[in-house]
């Protein structure tokens, strides 16, 4: 809990933006028993891990984070890209688990 003092709250909240709810994510959550999110550009994974621990009362083992291309795609306005994202895969702690559906009540 020490990377939490670390980080203002406030910068924390906005480091977390979305979990991932996609078809690889869910493999990757069972496979690996890790939980993906969608994270702000400038991100940290320490201010990552602190996040997770903030808002969801949980310990993180690691967290791994990747830069992901937006792709091109083509209209008839000519060639546009979609926006870069960033992910951060998060491992628990065995024992600890994220519900989205408790959370969201």
């Amino acid at each position: 809990m020490n990377a939490i003092v670390k980080h203002s709250e406030e910068r924390l909240m906005k480091v977390l933006l979305a979990p991932v709810i996609s078809e690889k994510a869910t493999f990757v959550a069972e496979k690996n028993e890790q939980v993906v999110f969608l994270v702000a550009k400038d991100a940290t994974k320490l201010e990552v891990k602190a996040a997770v621990e903030l808002l969801f009362k949980v310990e993180v083992e690691s967290v791994q984070v990747a830069n992901r291309q937006g792709k091109q795609k083509r209209s008839r306005n000519g060639m546009g890209r979609r926006n870069h994202t960033r992910r951060a895969f998060v491992s628990l702690k065995p024992g600890q688990e994220i519900n989205f559906t408790e959370e969201a009540k």
